[in-house]
């Protein structure tokens, strides 16, 4: 059971939401934020109204049941109601505390996703562009906007490693259980035997930090700038606009070089540190946060093996949820891959709702 007041309030907050929005002269800022606040309620106010009612209705039904002088008839009408009241006091519950499940700030942000091929040579380089292809096809079928920040090409087709930002609603929360080592199990074009091959690429799914998000200090990077250089490290421009980011206490390097301009080159460098200094502080906090929970999930750990993809048996297996689909060809193409997404999210949230403390 939910304490009552604790949904009093968010249909309070919600009533209240309405009368500032309907407000001629709310500042553009004061309606961005209280829109997005009431625009969340709005999602779960049927279910806190329907909780209120029901709750009431609980307490007229059993005096009801107490009531000495209540007549058989209308006695066992009641005893029926009061059976369905809390099947309906059940499914309220659940939702609302889905709802009140605490909030990762970050869900609401754009992403940064890198995948970088791992063993396996070409074939792992071909696997990682097919990865890619998949998260971009997702884009599209969310709405959400690609921009590649940096591409290295394998020889043999394929990517070395690929780094891309990810824009539109809610991108984090819908794509961070992708981190870690993706399997892939099929036969190469160049296999002559017809055996299959092993092969693996690493994703890394990082939330879009903004610097309100993260203080960087100029006195704790190293900039450096050098020339662009191709494929066999031929030099591909004749100016210093690559340009390499250290931070200093951290450690991490950044190397940018896909624009010819040093001043965009160093902008997408401090974007990707930002977001990985971010990430760090983030996966810190939950290393605290998991000494007192065991989540199956796992937090994008980038060294779990998370799921596998075998083309001769036309499968994917995630393997934290011990979930299989035989729907290989239409998960690449992004159209089953909500099918796997949704069930890790609730499986996620049933170990939040284990936790959490009402």
């Amino acid at each position: 059971m939910i304490p009552k007041d604790k949904v009093e309030n968010i249909v309070s907050r919600f009533n209240e939401l309405e009368t500032i929005l309907a407000k001629p002269d709310l500042k553009k800022d004061e309606f961005v934020s209280n829109s997005k606040e009431y625009s969340n309620l709005n999602e779960i106010i049927s279910y806190a109204k329907d909780y209120l009612k029901v709750l009431d209705d609980l307490k007229s039904t059993k005096n009801i049941l107490e009531d000495k002088s209540t007549d058989k008839e209308f006695y066992e009408m009641a005893d029926k109601e009061l059976k369905d009241l809390k099947q309906q006091e059940e499914e309220c519950v659940k939702r609302l505390k889905v709802f009140l499940l605490p909030k990762d700030e970050a869900d609401e942000k754009n992403a940064i996703i890198e995948i970088r091929a791992g063993t396996g040579g070409m074939e792992a380089a071909l696997f990682a562009a097919d990865l890619f292809n998949m998260y971009q096809r997702v884009a599209v079928l969310n709405g959400w906007k690609v921009e590649i920040i940096n591409l290295s090409n394998s020889e043999g087709g394929g990517y070395k490693e690929i780094i891309a930002s990810i824009v539109g609603r809610n991108v984090f929360s819908k794509l961070k259980f992708e981190s870690g080592v993706h399997r892939v199990q099929r036969v190469p074009d160049t296999e002559t035997q017809g055996r299959i091959h092993t092969s693996a690429a690493t994703v890394a799914v990082l939330p879009e930090a903004e610097e309100v998000d993260v203080k960087i200090n100029d006195a704790d990077l190293r900039i450096d700038v050098f020339r662009s250089s191709g494929p066999g490290g031929q030099s591909v421009n004749t100016t210093d606009s690559a340009v390499r980011v250290t931070h200093i206490p951290s450690g991490i390097v950044i190397s940018q070089q896909d624009e010819k301009s040093q001043h965009k080159n160093k902008a997408k460098a401090l974007k990707i540190l930002r977001s990985k200094l971010y990430d760090l502080q983030r996966s810190q906090q939950e290393s605290e946060r998991a000494k007192a929970r065991k989540s199956q999930i796992g937090t994008g750990d980038r060294s779990e093996r998370i799921r596998t993809y075998n083309f001769p048996q036309g499968r994917v297996t995630d393997h934290r949820i011990n979930m299989t689909l035989y729907k290989l060809t239409d998960f690449l193409a992004g159209d089953a891959f909500k099918e796997l997404s949704d069930a890790i999210q609730i499986q996620f949230q049933e170990e939040q709702l284990e936790n959490l403390k009402i």
